[in-house]
């Protein structure tokens, strides 16, 4: 399968944006999806910008995408990076295209000297946790994901108490 990964291009967000939708449908997670073409244009290719991405191409159609951003580890003392998003279309899987992805990523953590990459992935997604096992990643059994999401994040900023 002849495919390209290159950056992603402000004229490539309504793209991306029904990637990101395809991924959210696959993981179960329609409802959670915010993201329009204006604020993918603001935090990709704003002035302060607060991630990147990678569009993989096959034969000129897309086939997936990769959203990463930059971390910060006191253990390592220094930056890591974070895939937020990795997804290939169905019908471009099982070809090296994932594989591809994550490892362009891993080139730009590599370049920047980042002590860590990291992601999450579902745990019922069995195929994609044996991909990643293949390229070395480790699973962190001991950790627990935690998040605020905006309603609870501005409730605790508003709390007066200490």
């Amino acid at each position: 399968m002849d495919f390209q990964v290159r950056p992603l291009l402000r004229r490539d967000l309504p793209v991306l944006l029904k990637l990101i939708h395809e991924l959210a449908s696959f993981e179960r997670l329609e409802h959670e999806v915010q993201a329009t073409v204006r604020s993918l244009n603001s935090s990709l290719f704003g002035r302060d910008r607060v991630a990147s991405a990678l569009l993989a191409r096959c034969g000129g159609e897309p086939a997936g995408y990769a959203i990463y951003y930059f971390t910060f580890s006191s253990f390592v003392g220094r930056r890591g990076l974070w895939l937020d998003d990795l997804y290939v279309r169905p019908r471009f899987r099982n070809n090296g295209l994932g594989r591809a992805l994550l490892r362009a990523v891993a080139q730009v953590a590599a370049k920047h000297n980042c002590g860590r990459f990291e992601w999450t992935a579902l745990d019922w997604n069995k195929r994609a946790l044996d991909f990643y096992r293949t390229v070395g990643a480790a699973v962190m059994d001991e950790w627990v994901f935690l998040r605020l999401n905006s309603h609870g994040l501005r409730r605790l900023a508003a709390t007066k108490r200490p």
